[in-house]
């Protein structure tokens, strides 16, 4: 990827608020893995007041459940899963400072507004690579859930994760702006 912008996790307001829609970024450092279960039982602790088992501040998360990994590598393949399965659980997890989401796919009108209100963006991963995505996973260890097998939020370091800012933190959003441009008149 050329021209491509680097941030390391976590990140800061400042950070995400320079990033817009279409910007190709390498990710270097911890970001966390999330799917609609683990999501469930987040937002559950955040209801009932409980600490949560990750601190969200200034973090990235990757909607993804890895596959078992093959003897001498990290994680198996791990590529992005649809993100609007985890739209009715994102805006207490934004309200609580993640600056980041990895997936593919659409994300709900509640969830840009609070994209926007919190500063955060949404990371596109690219779909049917995620032999190649694993590649940038350098260390990957389970911190909690375990019981959801795949699905466990894991704590990967990464190094140059390839993403694009699909929807920037003022709400520009590329399934908008794009498709009008390749339309056949």
């Amino acid at each position: 990827m050329e021209n491509n912008i680097r941030i390391e996790t976590p990140v800061t307001d400042e950070e995400i608020r320079k990033l817009k829609a279409g910007d190709n970024v390498l990710i270097t450092g911890v970001i966390y893995t999330a799917r609609d279960a683990a999501h469930k039982r987040l937002i559950e602790l955040i209801n009932r007041g409980e600490k949560l088992p990750i601190d969200p501040k200034g973090q990235i998360i990757y909607y993804v459940g890895p596959a078992p990994a093959k003897p001498g590598y990290v994680v198996g393949p791990a590529g992005p899963t649809t993100s609007y399965r985890m739209d009715s659980y994102t805006p207490p997890l934004l309200e609580l400072g993640l600056k980041g989401m990895i997936g593919k796919g659409l994300r709900s009108k509640e969830v840009i507004n609070a994209m926007k209100e919190h500063g955060a963006v949404y990371f596109g991963a690219v779909g049917g690579a995620a032999a190649l995505i694993s590649k940038s996973i350098k260390k990957a260890e389970v911190v909690c859930y375990e019981d959801l097998g795949a699905e466990a939020i894991h704590r990967f370091y990464v190094e140059d994760f390839p993403a694009i800012v699909v929807i920037d933190s003022y709400g520009n959003n590329l399934y908008e702006s794009e498709p009008p441009k390749y339309r056949i008149q």
